[in-house]
């Protein structure tokens, strides 16, 4: 198992169409993790990875936020190889209980920005939701889907997590592993940021270059402020008509307020968007080969070159505030060394101060892989984040928890899905180890249950495992729990803070289309109300009918659809 300086647990999230899902492809294509790149809404007919629900792949957006891993080792440096945890979640408003539940459990994020529309609605959501959670994060101007409907929607419908490992393109360091949620950018997805950013140490906020902060940025914002989740982000889609870099991160710093700053130039934009420059190293970067995986490093084009230096002026004044070093040489007008520039900037990001800007467009392949070396430098490893649980047997007091694998056991489970092989639990380890026969406890009940299997989430792949650590994201057959529940190995009585679910805004009257689908309708209701505690189902006792409520029209849609599609009962809607 890696040790925890090179794991990152990060989610995507953004407003809806940002290209958060296709920057997800992206990242599992250049860190070895897929062979192959897969479109939202391709003529393949394959759709992305991390859009595993058929519902996503027939919209094209995220409603369930997707759990993946990587590993990744720096692009220009000698560093050890990074594991990445990813959590790629909804943008879609209506699913933002996806973002909540990611962001709770990350220790950083990607804010991915439209390079045309730049910082949308929904991006100030999630950046709300960053802050929330205390979340560092990256910011990526650009656009991982598995459900069916996902792929046949071209929407991200659920959260989806996998994982990658990468080695930084710029020097030779271990390789980082990276766990990966995918969240839905469709606001009425909400519901799957917030589960993601309830477990996740870090964010990649996803803006559209053209659109800027829209709505659902706005929310995502939001929750990330109240998980506290540093983040990144990443101008997307730059080489859209209309796009422009400049004008959503001037957006980020008026709409979101954030202290945004560019550490990548564009070199040109719409059709003629060749690459980016590296303003730490002062080198602009190209991306040859069929998809843009060989990097070539050359030095900056005459006609941009005293634009980067003021660009890169602006960078290290910002970062200066944050390192008492880089004060100095500022103040003495010296020419920074790169990892001096880089300290700085982390500890900003880290305190939330600070939101390092990348640009790129994701489904050109240009920008990637430089992103994925800011989530190595930039975002924190989960011994960086300060997690707390409550006591029980001592006043419910706060307790410090450690990122050790030798400390006793201390998992959230902030996901539930029903499996082929009964109920699948995804949980956040934060202290401690588990294994395969070891028995855990339930903090809210108290039940001793046995741990039969143990995976890793790939999207809607299973890896088995024999054992979890401390900063791992993993998932657990045959153990009956609740979202929010707190796990322990019994040596002690801690309980976990869960994530904010916010009130339903639309309901309706629902009921089977025939009698005979009655069994199987109520199973239906009573699995998805378990999973998604945004869906709820009450019967109202004046009409006798069955009332469904949930964070908007679509939501309740999707839902619909999955009960004909999954339990054979057509649904009439009253």
């Amino acid at each position: 198992m890696a040790n925890t300086d090179f794991i990152r647990n990060i989610g995507i999230s953004a407003h809806i169409d940002s290209g958060k899902t296709t920057l997800s492809e992206r990242i599992l294509y250049y860190t070895g993790r897929i062979h192959a790149i897969h479109e939202v809404k391709g003529k393949d007919q394959v759709g992305a990875k991390m859009d595993s629900m058929e519902l996503e792949r027939e919209k094209g957006i995220t409603i369930q936020s997707a759990a993946t891993y990587c590993e990744w080792d720096v692009t220009d440096e000698s560093r050890p190889t990074h594991n990445i945890n990813i959590i790629d979640t909804p943008g879609h408003v209506d699913f933002t209980i996806e973002v909540e539940r990611a962001l709770r459990v990350l220790d950083g994020a990607i804010l991915v920005l439209c390079s045309v529309s730049g910082v949308q609605s929904q991006s100030i959501t999630v950046d709300r939701q960053m802050r929330r959670y205390k979340v560092p994060r990256l910011a990526f101007g650009a656009k991982m889907d598995s459900m069916e409907l996902e792929r046949e929607k071209g929407i991200t419908i659920q959260s989806a997590a996998t994982y990658c490992e990468w080695d930084v393109t710029d020097e030779s360091r271990p390789t980082h592993n990276i766990n990966i949620i995918d969240t839905p950018g469709h606001v009425d997805f909400t519901i799957e940021v917030e589960r993601a950013l309830r477990v996740l140490d870090g964010a990649i906020l996803v803006l559209c270059s053209v659109s800027g902060v829209q709505s659902q940025s706005i929310t995502v914002d939001r929750q990330m402020r109240r998980y506290k989740v540093p983040r990144l982000a990443f101008i997307n889609k730059m080489d859209r008509s209309g796009a422009n870099a400049f004008r959503v991160t001037q957006q980020l710093r008026e709409k979101l307020n954030h202290n945004a700053v560019l550490v990548e130039y564009p070199i040109g934009a719409e059709d003629k968007f060749k690459g980016v420059v590296d303003l730490v190293r002062m080198k602009a970067c190209y991306y040859d080969g069929e998809n843009g995986e060989n990097i070539r490093v050359e030095d900056i084009p005459a006609d941009i070159l005293e634009e980067c230096k003021k660009y890169r002026h602006d960078m290290i004044a910002a970062a200066a505030d944050f390192d008492d070093e880089l004060t100095e040489l500022f103040i003495e007008e010296k020419d920074p060394p790169v990892e001096t520039i880089r300290r700085a900037i982390r500890k900003g990001t880290l305190q939330l101060k600070l939101t390092p800007v990348f640009c790129g467009s994701a489904y050109k392949n240009k920008g990637v892989q430089q992103l994925l070396d800011g989530i190595v430098h930039y975002l924190p490893n989960p011994e960086e984040v300060v997690n707390e649980a409550h006591d029980q047997r001592n006043e419910e007091q706060k307790v410090v928890l450690a990122s050790d694998p030798k400390k006793p056991f201390v998992g959230l489970a902030f996901k539930l899905e029903d499996g082929r092989y009964g109920q699948l639990t995804y949980i956040r380890i934060y202290q401690g180890r588990v294994a395969k026969g070891d028995f855990i406890v339930n903090s809210r009940d108290g039940k001793r249950v046995k741990v039969p299997r143990l995976v890793r989430m790939h999207s809607d792949e299973m890896h088995d495992i024999d054992a979890g650590q401390a900063g791992d994201i993993i998932a657990l057959f045959g153990v009956d729990c609740s979202s929010g529940d707190t796990f322990t190995d019994g040596t002690i009585h801690y309980t976990m803070t869960s994530m904010h679910v916010p009130d339903a805004v639309i309901s309706l009257a629902i009921a089977p289309k025939e009698k005979a689908g009655s069994a199987n309708f109520s199973k239906a209701l009573n699995r998805f109300t378990r999973e998604d505690p945004t869906f709820r189902v009450h019967r109202d006792e004046e009409s006798a009918q069955t009332i469904a409520s949930g964070m908007g029209e679509l939501h309740l849609e999707i839902y619909m659809e999955r009960i004909k599609r999954e339990y054979g009962c057509e649904v009439v809607v009253g």
